[in-house]
């Protein structure tokens, strides 16, 4: 696991930044947390450090009893100078929530606290999750210090957009949920590939950095490379998202599937270190630098994309909505149906190809295949178990989508898994800890596959 730096800025987005210490703990990750003197102002230090089991760092003249140690680590016999060890021993330094005023300092170069002067120090890949009031993310100041800060490499988390703090107001500036914050963690802070790698003498990660081209160009130090975990060697398909049939040039058919339950299996799969292709439709999600996406829209492209991949992969997790029916005759070139041109209208659907059905009767030994179903109540767990038959799979994901608070669009899932041994209800948790979950199992299958159809 990594040693993860979480700067937290003034924003009422900071009581995020909890729930992200949180996963990130229950994780594996080692977290210290620096808190501006703002972010104090929404919450304080004493939840952080229950989380973290560590100190919280906020002023600059401040003593870090620590002395700059993360909670894996021994601190050292001296008093290092506070801001630059801290942020040396760190993997990943992530500034979440990222005010408009930390960001305009760490554009310009700025340190006149004990976050800005930390980041300006780090050598270890830096990523900014921006939180704020839409009109102040759409300032031209706060658009030209994003560009900035892109152009160094630092990694900028997109925020996403619904209610704002501002009572009635809705638009761009809400911080991601904390499970796709913690995504990102993992996609940018691997853990190393052994530790006397990570460990020098004095317990502390090793300095310096490098452009590393499998990061995209991220600063990330020489440590820092994809470990060989569980999933080494092995290639995961992954498909996520909701397709969308066209009914014309304008309009479509589609469903409420975000792509998040399948965005969270590939960065598992890759922390894993297996390698991983996700067929994405209409995904609008921050992207995992060591995952290849191929972005479809209709459920036929999805299909040719599948068929492409799928002969190369070992695993194959169908996590996507697709489309059961079509429009008959629609199409991105048919011309837009005129709002005057008739006071009603019936639209023809037409059946599409079963994907993992066509990709289950394309298998070869040694494959393992997961399906996904998203049912409505009761029966959901039988309608399963048929689907797992029907289509010769190794495992099901049942979810229920008549509740509101899991499934679709939402950070949360509570899903069965189904198996040809039994059912395993797995209980409410985020997204990214029912990816593990999925891929335990997946594990556990594949070192029996006597037991595999």
């Amino acid at each position: 696991m990594s040693r993860l730096l979480l700067g937290v800025s003034g924003g009422i987005a900071a009581y995020k930044a909890l729930e992200l210490a949180r996963l990130a703990t229950q994780a594996g990750h080692a977290v210290r947390v620096i808190q501006t003197e703002a972010s104090l102002r929404f919450v304080g230090a004493a939840s952080f450090e229950g989380i973290t089991g560590t100190t919280v760092l906020s002023g600059l003249w401040e003593r870090d009893p620590a002395r700059g140690a993360f909670p894996d680590q021994a601190a050292p016999d001296h008093d290092p100078i506070g801001h630059l060890e801290v942020v040396a021993n760190a993997d990943v330094l992530l500034v979440a929530p990222a005010s408009a005023n930390t960001l305009a300092k760490l554009a310009h170069g700025l340190a006149d606290d004990l976050l800005s002067t930390a980041a300006l120090a780090a050598t270890c890949p830096v990523a900014v999750a921006p939180a704020m009031n839409s009109h102040m993310l759409d300032h031209p100041a706060t658009r030209a210090n994003l560009a900035i800060l892109r152009e160094r490499g630092v990694t900028v988390l997109e925020p996403a957009t619904g209610a704002l703090a501002s009572r009635g107001e809705w638009g761009a500036g809400r911080l991601p949920e904390p499970a796709e914050l913690l995504a990102a963690v993992d996609a940018l802070a691997p853990a190393p590939t052994s530790p006397a790698d990570r460990e020098g003498a004095n317990g502390r990660a090793a300095p310096g950095g490098v452009r590393h081209p499998e990061w995209g160009g991220l600063n990330v130090p020489d440590a820092c490379r994809v470990s060989r975990g569980s999933l080494a060697g092995l290639r995961v398909l992954v498909t996520a998202g909701g397709t969308r049939e066209p009914i014309d040039s304008v309009r479509y058919v589609g469903n409420r599937s975000s792509g998040r339950m399948g965005w969270a299996l590939a960065d598992e799969a890759a922390r894993r270190g297996a390698a991983v292709t996700v067929v994405a439709a209409n995904v609008a999600l921050a992207r995992n630098p060591r995952v290849d996406v191929v972005d479809v829209e209709t459920a036929q492209q999805l299909m040719k994309a599948c068929l492409t991949a799928f002969e190369e992969c070992d695993v194959l997790l169908m996590a996507a909505a697709v489309a059961d029916y079509r429009p008959a005759g629609g199409g991105a070139g048919v011309a837009k149906l005129k709002k005057d041109c008739a006071e009603r209208i019936e639209i023809a659907f037409e059946r599409t190809d079963d994907v993992l059905e066509a990709l289950s009767a394309r298998r070869r030994t040694g494959q393992t295949l997961v399906g996904f179903a998203a049912e409505d109540g009761e029966g959901a767990v039988a309608q399963g178990r048929a689907k797992l038959e029907r289509k010769a799979l190794d495992l099901v994901v049942v979810n229920d989508i008549s509740r509101a608070d899991i499934g679709f669009d939402v950070a949360h899932n509570e899903v069965t898994l189904v198996g040809r041994e039994g059912e395993r209800a797995i209980p409410l948790g985020t997204k990214v800890e029912v990816a593990a979950v999925i891929l335990d199992e997946v594990e556990r299958g594949r070192a029996q596959p006597e037991v595999r159809a």
